[in-house]
């Protein structure tokens, strides 16, 4: 499976790269729109600032392929990825984001440390990544999504406040992770296999 990952100057792709490449996929680091639509599976990671980052796809024309693919083959936004799925964030009033789903994104609530990071668990809430229920993941984030409908929640962490970590469609295939699967050991590469073949 060739699996394009959206280069659109947001963070060190490496460690995507070779996690796709580990769990038996072709990873094309690409800021080529046409390379994305080509794709069998998407991925979207990102870490920085949302409106930055909403604002460097647009330019590049990469909003409108990742888009494209919504639907037709798995998408998976991760950490700043699954935040620019939502319509906007508090992060960057007025910027939109691609609009996949319908809400926003929080900053994560007064009196806990900003960025959450480091191991945290996952409780989903879903058929499909039942066997992940209660496992640890790698987190980096200040800002949470805030979803209008509930149903694309598939799972959920505790940082000061349950919010959803793991939200996605899965008859359009379109998921998003707030944790770094790729950073997570064994077990973010068995769950990124499970969306690239059978989200």
């Amino acid at each position: 499976m060739r699996v394009a990952v959206v280069e659109y100057g947001v963070g060190n792709l490496n460690s995507i790269y070779r996690a796709i490449k580990t769990v038996g996929h072709e990873p094309v680091i690409t800021d080529d729109p046409e390379q994305v639509r080509a794709a069998d599976a998407v991925v979207l990671p990102g870490v920085g600032h949302f409106g930055a980052a909403a604002e460097r796809l647009k330019e590049r024309g990469l909003d409108d392929a990742v888009l494209d693919g919504v639907g037709t083959v798995p998408v998976l936004g991760i950490c700043l990825g699954m935040q620019l799925l939502m319509e906007e964030s508090m992060e960057a009033p007025g910027v939109e984001g691609l609009g996949v789903f319908e809400g926003t994104c929080v900053r994560l609530p007064e009196g806990v440390k900003v960025p959450h990071m480091g191991w945290n668990e996952v409780r989903f809430e879903c058929k499909l990544f039942e066997e992940f229920d209660g496992e640890m993941f790698y987190f980096v984030h200040s800002y949470r999504v805030s979803p209008e409908n509930s149903k694309i929640v598939l799972g959920t962490t505790e940082y000061g406040e349950e919010f959803p970590s793991v939200i996605g469609d899965e008859k359009r295939r379109v998921y998003g992770t707030q944790f770094h699967p790729e950073k997570s050991g064994p077990i973010g590469l068995s769950l990124l296999e499970k969306v690239l073949e059978e989200g």
